[in-house]
């Protein structure tokens, strides 16, 4: 009989919904008295300015509290809560402080004896991960005896999917994470998160599916309500059962195709027995990529609104997470300043490997990457650059009026706000409730 179990649940909303999955799976089976537990959720984004769509965004505290309270009373003696939230600034330490306030883990900690980490404030571990490679892997993660991965059930736009192992990039530094956004197809975006769990204590998985998202891993995706809990003591197997719930077989999600490849692992889950809910029952088919046209240089929303002189084609695997924040608002920005008449032939490249189109009139260079890679480019007519790293918003802003797209200076002048915008989609629906995103 297979050594790997994964459980499946419906949340109820008790904790023993949450608990007798990961009892069934045996997940935590390997912790006992004495044991120094690291609990990682995922908490991508957060901001004061406004109200924005949390859901199958961020790992819910519901989920969260009950996996703390297990560990408790399985008596692990030391328990730390940790997440690295992204910030564009570096030395943003409000940011996160404001998100642990209010998602409720300062009282998680002072209820159940545990912590509360940032992990971007550090230390960090250099850990070679593969010939020649190295990532700074979190101090309180890699001194740990056990690491519980907590991610919400999503789909992501460059990873196909986001569970328990790409969960762990979060235990990375920024100049680590903007590594595993490399130009070099050998080490890129799927091959390096792969490399992560390997240099990391024993981990087990609890995939948070009180709600799902597609077209993760932000807010711009489409949240569900779908009540689901997958527990594994083996990550790789939570995460590929997640992947087929989510209607992607493991074997077409290239990260998991790394670790199984790597463990000597199959990809059609024949050597995991699944107990609780059946797998077929619970597949609900998440989209994870955005509509483009077949060109593949416009998001399908701007075909269908008409918009012409434009080219931007979809974001690769290069594209690191602090640049992408500001490429979802400029498309939302731009979006917003379409009022009919064509662009001058405008083009915007992003992330690292993009070569411009030649005979385009304005080419517009998003990121520091995409500025030094085209800094004197012979196919380029007129190059606008966004620099920094990440891109400054002001300097987006001015970039685009300069191509003559006249947008909204709103949007850029206080980037925390927009996302606010994406909230009309879910307003008046019961099943969103911010509720789950504290603890009373």
């Amino acid at each position: 009989m297979s050594g790997h179990v994964v459980a499946l649940g419906r949340y109820g909303g008790d904790p023993n919904s949450v608990r007798s999955v990961i009892e069934r799976a045996g997940a935590f089976e390997r912790i006992g008295p004495g044991a120094k537990v690291f609990v990682k959720p995922n908490v991508v984004y957060w901001t004061t300015e406004s109200t924005f769509p949390k859901w199958g965004m961020i790992t819910t505290s519901r989920v969260l509290e009950e996996v703390v309270a297990h560990l408790r009373d399985r008596g692990a003696e030391s328990i730390t809560i940790g997440e690295g939230i992204v910030t564009l600034r570096p030395d943003d330490r409000e940011t996160p402080r404001g998100a642990f306030e209010s998602l409720g883990y300062n009282t998680l900690a002072a209820r159940y004896g545990a912590k509360v980490v940032n992990v971007m404030e550090g230390p960090f571990e250099k850990v070679p991960v593969a010939d020649g490679i190295t990532l700074n892997l979190s101090t309180h993660a890699v001194e740990s005896d056990f690491i519980v991965s907590v991610p919400p059930l999503k789909t992501h736009a460059q990873t196909v999917v986001s569970l328990g192992i790409k969960n762990l990039k979060g235990l990375i530094d920024r100049p680590s994470r903007k590594k595993c956004h490399s130009a070099d197809p050998a080490c890129d975006l799927n091959a390096m998160i792969a490399l992560i769990p390997g240099r990391l204590p024993p981990s087990a998985t609890v995939i948070d599916g009180v709600y799902s998202l597609e077209r993760g891993p932000s807010f711009f995706g489409s949240a569900r309500r779908s009540d689901i809990i997958i527990a594994s003591a083996d990550t790789l197997s939570a995460d590929m059962a997640g992947a087929f719930i989510l209607g992607h077989p493991p074997a077409t999600v290239p990260h998991l195709v790394h670790c199984a490849n790597r463990t000597g692992r199959p990809l059609d889950l024949s050597d995991v027995r699944i107990e609780g809910e059946k797998l077929e029952s619970l597949r609900a088919p998440h989209p994870h990529s955005f509509p483009y046209n077949k060109e593949g240089t416009l998001p399908l929303p701007m075909v269908m609104a008409g918009v012409k002189g434009l080219a931007y084609r979809n974001f690769d695997l290069s594209l690191c997470t602090y640049c992408s924040h500001i490429n979802g608002a400029i498309l939302t920005a731009i979006t917003y300043a379409w009022k009919g008449k064509p662009w001058d032939d405008v083009e915007v490249l992003t992330g690292k490997v993009m070569e411009p189109t030649p005979g385009k009139k304005k080419t517009i260079l998003l990121g520091q990457c995409m500025c030094s890679r085209h800094e004197n480019n012979p196919l380029i007519n007129e190059a606008i650059k966004i620099e920094g790293c990440p891109a400054d918003p002001e300097d987006a802003y001015r970039a685009l009026r300069a191509a003559g797209i006249a947008v909204s200076k709103g949007i850029f002048k206080n980037l925390d706000s927009f996302p606010g915008l994406l909230m009309g989609k879910y307003r008046r629906r019961s099943e969103f409730e911010d509720a789950f995103y504290s603890i009373d």
